[in-house]
């Protein structure tokens, strides 16, 4: 039977104690991990979010009836022990910080009991994570996963410190907002006191924060709850967090300068890490030529090299073709690996074509059985062609080509994707390593097939280049933006940019973007009517503090550093969300849902 707690007062925390507080009467709470009855002795593991404590119950000093009451304590019981701290003697626990010592009971409550367990709560499980996330209260009893939200709550404080330091205003922003439908869908809440219009879930403060610094708050910050309705993903989720800021009077550098020593704070303080800075700097240019990708891992090699000119002469129809086409041929020169078995060179195609390829080619340089080469194409052109190839991309014997020829936005993706694949399956990434890189002066624009019409590659209040205005309507697709994203290990931590504060650039950048005056009074009228007021210039970022949290963490998911995350169908499996609400609820929103339009539409596609 459950006992109150009137007239205890826990002292201190199980893991608080050690060597030092020996002799010391103490009162400790927390939960069960698991109790061992040896007879005289009753063995009880202690546990709270600090950590593990070992409890003895003695017959000789508890007494008859606390020891009997000792004997029927079950895993995740919550209890209140009070007694004396002694040393274990030789009994030492090294696994555990408190192993040298122990807690002698001599009185103690069951506050509350627990039903049969749905699965073990242990450091390492097995139990499939749906179930876990059903019993996320129990999950999160776990000590990796309270490792990781007190960490979380770490970096939220170092965060908010140094911005305070820093001249920044904490302020909030609604999360009841108009709909700006241009990028990734809104969530919408619907209206009772106005029927038929919604309110939307901000995506991100953008807009807000804008019109912050046009009231003269100069250096703003939020912790910010988001919401996008959109296919999930390891690293994503229907709701999260932004650390996000804005600044008046900067350009891109002091942006950078003063996030550099941001980075530099929070990884100290929080895990202990050391950030180098100045952080790398590298064009969207140059990584998605060298790396295939915007979000480069920097902790190997194998860059990317252009091989076109090489090879647009040849023989071989598939690199000369592609090169004709006003595409490009590209390769990875992966040093001593010329031997590598056709079954992992397979593996290497089979990423090729699942990332957009048509296959990939290869050339194991000086491994044939002759001493030539050994080659996928080799029959299309000849040695003198193959040696060239081979001097082009700075091979030596034993080293193994691969190659892509495509479009150049495919022959990127393949080939960036082929060398993430080729670092982890030759252990070429150290998990120990921290490799930041600032992404700069991404094109403003992206061409959408699937749209037939420019689209804004950040959003629509990205800044351009200065000097590549000039060809907004001749060449719209050369001008760069004073954009900004931070990467770590190949992942994006966050990003930002400068943003427009001149109303005629703001106008005509929604032209581009193909909406009408009218629409775009209609949607943004009243950023546009602000920027009638003397607007200063600004910039800003925001950081996906649930990825930053995630690698602080060593974790394989941002739901691990999340205290109740969704499942990949962005549903709630412990509260039951979405779910059917009562009719008269949906009346008073003036709201009819067709079943029949729901059964043909059934459930929407998720990512892993």
């Amino acid at each position: 039977m459950a006992e109150s707690i009137e007239g205890l007062k826990r002292t201190c925390r199980c893991g608080e104690l050690s060597e030092q507080d020996i002799d010391r009467t103490v009162t400790v709470m927390g939960w069960v991990q698991k109790s061992r009855n040896k007879g005289g002795l009753v063995f009880t593991d202690m546990r709270d979010r600090s950590g593990i404590l070992q409890v003895i119950f003695e017959e000789d000093i508890c007494g008859e009836e606390v020891f009997a009451k000792a004997g029927t304590l079950h895993s995740e019981y919550c209890i209140a022990v009070t007694g004396r701290v002694r040393s274990r003697g030789k009994d030492v626990n090294k696994e555990l910080a408190t192993g040298a010592i122990e807690i002698e009971a001599k009185a103690f409550r069951i506050l509350s009991e627990s039903a049969p367990l749905p699965f073990p709560i242990e450091s390492e499980t097995k139990t499939r994570e749906e179930l876990r996330l059903k019993y996320r209260y129990l999950d999160l009893r776990r000590a990796p996963l309270q490792r990781n939200i007190m960490l979380r709550s770490r970096l939220a404080m170092s965060v908010r410190n140094f911005l305070t330091e820093e001249g920044f205003l904490e302020i909030e922003t609604p999360t009841f907002i108009k709909s700006t439908p241009e990028g990734a869908r809104d969530y919408l809440v619907p209206s009772r006191v106005h029927p038929g219009e919604f309110y939307a879930l901000p995506q991100s403060p953008q807009l807000l924060k804008q019109l912050l610094m046009c009231s003269g708050f100069d250096r703003y910050f939020q912790l910010a709850r988001c919401y996008r309705d959109e296919d999930l993903r390891a690293d994503r989720q229907p709701e999260f967090t932004q650390i996000d800021m804005e600044l008046s009077f900067v350009n891109v550098e002091d942006v950078l300068e003063v996030n550099e020593r941001l980075l530099k704070r929070i990884f100290k303080e929080v895990i202990d890490v050391d950030v180098e800075l100045p952080i790398r700097r590298m064009t969207w240019q140059t990584a998605m030529d060298k790396y295939g990708s915007d979000k480069p891992d920097l902790r190997f090699g194998l860059e990317i090299q252009d091989v076109s000119e090489e090879v647009k002469d040849t023989e071989f129809s598939v690199f000369r073709d592609a090169v004709a086409a006003g595409g490009a041929v590209r390769g990875i020169r992966v040093p001593g690996q010329g031997h590598m078995p056709r079954k992992k060179i397979d593996a290497l195609v089979d990423v090729a074509k699942y990332y957009g390829g048509k296959g990939l080619a290869y050339l194991c340089v000086g491994c044939g059985e002759d001493g030539g080469h050994k080659c996928s194409f080799g029959k299309f052109m000849t040695k003198e062609q193959l040696d060239s190839l081979a001097a082009a991309m700075g091979a030596e014997q034993g080293d193994l080509l691969v190659f892509a020829a495509d479009k150049l936005s495919v022959v990127r993706n393949v080939l960036g994707n082929v060398r993430l694949a080729l670092g982890k399956q030759l252990e070429l990434i150290r998990k120990d390593d921290w490799k930041f890189v600032w992404i700069t002066e991404f094109p403003l624009l992206e061409w959408s097939e699937e749209e037939n019409r420019f689209m804004a590659m950040h959003h629509p209040f990205t800044a351009p280049m200065d000097e590549d205005w000039q060809y907004i309507d001749s060449d719209p697709g050369r001008v760069r933006a004073k954009a900004y994203d931070i990467v770590l290990n190949g992942t994006e931590l966050g990003g930002g940019s400068v943003r427009i504060h001149q109303a005629d650039i703001q106008e005509k950048m929604l032209e581009v973007l193909g909406f009408t005056p009218e629409r775009a009074q209609e949607q943004f009228g009243f950023l546009l009517e602000a920027f009638k007021y003397g607007v200063p210039p600004h910039a800003g970022l925001a950081y996906g503090m649930d990825r930053v949290a995630m690698w602080m963490a060593g974790a394989e998911s941002i739901r691990d550093v999340m205290a109740f995350p969704k499942l990949k169908d962005a549903s709630d499996a412990m509260m039951g969300a979405p779910a059917e609400v009562d009719p008269q609820q949906l009346k008073d929103l003036s709201i009819l849902v067709d079943p029949e339009a729901l059964k043909q539409e059934g459930p929407a596609e998720t990512e892993n």
